[in-house]
């Protein structure tokens, strides 16, 4: 979850190499453009950045490679302060992980972004920031993300579909076929298997008059437990009713309805809910923290 920032950073720049090589820009003087608590942002740092925003189809210009490095500087600064280290080793992996990407060796990386006018310590100087500022929101953020239950219990109850809330007792009836192979004909078996079948009591019986053919004791599973196009058919089914052949890895497959009951399970709705919920929290606060830094620093623009 929390390294997601360079995630998005290598995969926008995954997007840009993919376009094209620029030519070689000349050397932009070392003027200070901006100073951040005191640490300088030069012309040509902007200049850099500016470049491999042009690689990535980033259209955003000197102002917002300007605004990227403010941020960028203040992140570095706050891992400082909290006792947040990069290692080389880290930025390197980082590094590769951007050239596995896009499915380039780590040398013809270097290449594409020396072609563009792009030095490679700029790309590393960008990641390095993203991963000083992933541990920040780790150690400093993640801590006080908190969703209620009451919340979680309310978006899980309006989400639910009514066809994922029964709890069953289930056998699967299985027709051997390995990978499949042979699926058709086995298939064809099921279906008479099926148009015989009267409830779960005889479904081992039944199972006696075909060839490599199991009867499994699934036991109890709640709707959001099985896969929603299985838990779909299942609702429409009373007690001993059976499901269509499917064909899997290990034969062509049935499940047969021995138990079912009303159940308005929310757990694994909940979990997921409190995921994406905690994530999306846990970005919000993060911003917030960085505005929060950016409104307390001294940026100086010259």
């Amino acid at each position: 979850m929390a390294n997601g920032f360079w995630k998005r950073a290598a995969a926008a720049l995954a997007t840009g190499l993919m376009l094209t090589a620029f030519a070689a820009a000349p050397t932009v003087a070392q003027a200070v453009r901006v100073t951040v608590n005191g640490d300088p942002i030069t012309d040509n740092d902007v200049a850099q950045r500016v470049r491999l925003f042009s690689i990535e189809g980033n259209k955003s210009g000197t102002s917002g490679a300007i605004d990227q490095l403010i941020d960028e500087a203040l992140m570095i600064q706050e891992a400082e302060r909290l006792g947040v280290t990069v290692s080389p080793a880290q930025i390197d992996g980082a590094y590769l992980q951007v050239a596995r990407n896009i499915r380039v060796s780590k040398e013809r990386l270097d290449q594409i972004l020396q072609q563009a006018g792009v030095s490679t310590q700029t790309l590393r100087d960008r990641l390095e920031a993203s991963i000083a500022w992933n541990a920040v929101v780790e150690n400093a953020v993640v801590p006080n993300v908190r969703i209620s239950d009451l919340e979680l219990d309310q978006r899980a109850a309006a989400e639910l579909d009514p066809n994922m809330s029964f709890d069953y007792i289930l056998k699967e009836i299985i027709f051997v076929a390995p990978g499949g192979q042979g699926a058709s004909g086995r298939t064809a078996q099921a279906n008479r298997y099926r148009q015989s079948f009267s409830g779960c009591d005889s479904a081992v019986e039944l199972s006696l008059a075909y060839t490599d053919a199991a009867v499994v004791d699934v036991g109890r599973r709640h709707a959001t437990q099985l896969p929603e196009a299985i838990a779909q058919e299942l609702a429409g089914l009373n007690v001993g009713g059976i499901t269509r052949p499917r064909v899997t890895e290990q034969g062509v497959s049935m499940l047969a309805v021995c138990e079912k009951a009303q159940a308005n399970d929310l757990t694994f709705l909940k979990n997921e809910i409190r995921q994406e919920a905690g994530r999306s929290a846990m970005e919000a606060q993060a911003d917030e923290y960085l505005a929060s830094l950016r409104q307390r620093a001294s940026i100086i623009r010259n």
